[in-house]
């Protein structure tokens, strides 16, 4: 369902984006796979807006949003109005230390560092200082940590697990917490959202485990959306193993500089931003005449990315080294068409479009989209 009640400004600072009940049919639909007798656990969303999420026999729902439980407190269940990131506690929620909980729902998400929608956001939760994190969905996982959920199963960005400094941030949710099961969905289901450049969203259903998960599983793991595209993030190569991705003044020289690029941060971030820049910016990575090239080539795939999945928005570039090396020529012709300040040597190869297209699709490979 919709919030209603909400204005924009207020609507991005409480990450009150309400689930679609499809969504949360999955969620039941994890934890009945993978827990048959999941009517044992009391079922608790502590940033339940209007309750979409709560179902079973015990429910406990809590929200900092008074007028969103007031919708809540139609449905059964025991509901409290409060800040579910501060004075964390099972007390605040009247449950016993033995008590088995499965944490559900989609908590907030907005991170202070991103450049969408920056000029509205502002902190509006207290929290904990063993929670804090510069996205606020980060801290509601470090929360189900400290109530020592059972099991946890939630909506978060595909980002918090894929990108490693985001993975690290969990600290010691990731330390306590492995994910046994999930299903990847385009932010674009969400109908107050951008469809214009859609991030993976993850169900993701996550087990206590003393032994945790490492980076390394992550990489391995192999995610799958809800129309079956399996992938996993050791399937690629990336731009990150070849050049320097954020500004670089201090290691590299003026005098040795080639070229100035925007910042690269994700596939999503390339649609958006510029590529090469005419001078130096606080944004500006110093590319040198060795590593040209590869700026090259990242210029051209930003003009591929409608070829890529949504499911890959939050990912680093791909690139398939050796294949590039055999074509580097065509990557850096292009470029320099694009942007003839470069002066940059422009040809005109035989076949260029035909074997440009060729590499990405071999690339991309099932998850190439014509």
């Amino acid at each position: 369902m919709d919030q209603k009640h909400l204005g924009r400004k207020d609507t991005v600072n409480f990450g009150s984006y309400y689930t679609p009940s499809w969504l949360v049919d999955i969620v039941y639909s994890l934890i009945a796979k993978n827990m048959p007798r999941f009517d044992d656990y009391t079922m608790l969303d502590t940033s339940c807006g209007y309750g979409g999420f709560l179902r079973g026999t015990r429910t406990i729902g809590a929200d900092i949003d008074e007028k969103a439980l007031e919708t809540a407190r139609q449905k059964s269940g025991i509901y409290f109005n409060h800040n579910s990131l501060f004075e964390i506690a099972r007390s605040q929620y009247k449950l016993a230390e033995n008590e088995k909980v499965i944490i559900v729902g989609n908590p907030p998400y907005n991170d202070t560092t991103s450049i969408i929608r920056n000029d509205i956001k502002k902190t509006v939760f207290l929290r904990d200082a063993d929670v804090v994190s510069r996205d606020v969905g980060l801290s509601f996982l470090l929360s189900y940590n400290k109530l020592a959920a059972d099991f946890v199963c939630v909506l978060h960005p595909l980002s918090y697990l894929i990108k490693k400094t985001n993975f690290e941030a969990l600290r010691q949710f990731k330390n306590n917490y492995k994910l046994i099961d999930s299903v990847v969905v385009s932010s674009a289901v969400f109908s107050a959202t951008s469809k214009a450049t859609s991030f993976p969203i993850i169900i993701a259903l996550y087990e206590r485990n003393p032994l945790g998960m490492d980076y390394a599983y992550i990489q391995q793991y192999r995610f799958k959306t809800n129309d079956d595209h399996l992938f996993f993030m050791k399937e690629f190569d990336t731009i990150g193993h070849y050049i320097p991705k954020y500004p670089n003044h201090k290691t590299v020289r003026e005098q040795d500089t080639a070229a100035y690029f925007y910042t690269l941060r994700d596939i999503n971030a390339l649609k958006r931003a510029a590529t090469f820049l005419e001078k130096e910016t606080a944004n500006a990575v110093r590319v040198t005449k060795i590593n040209l090239p590869y700026y090259c080539y990242v210029d051209v795939f930003k003009d591929y990315t409608p070829h890529v999945p949504y499911y890959f928005g939050n990912s680093d570039i791909m690139i398939n080294n050796d294949h590039f090396q055999e074509l580097a020529p065509l990557f850096v012709s292009r470029s320099a068409r694009n942007h003839p300040k470069l002066y940059l040597e422009s040809k005109k190869y035989n076949d260029e479009e035909t074997k440009l297209t060729g590499y990405f699709k071999q690339l991309l490979g099932a998850h190439y989209v014509d």
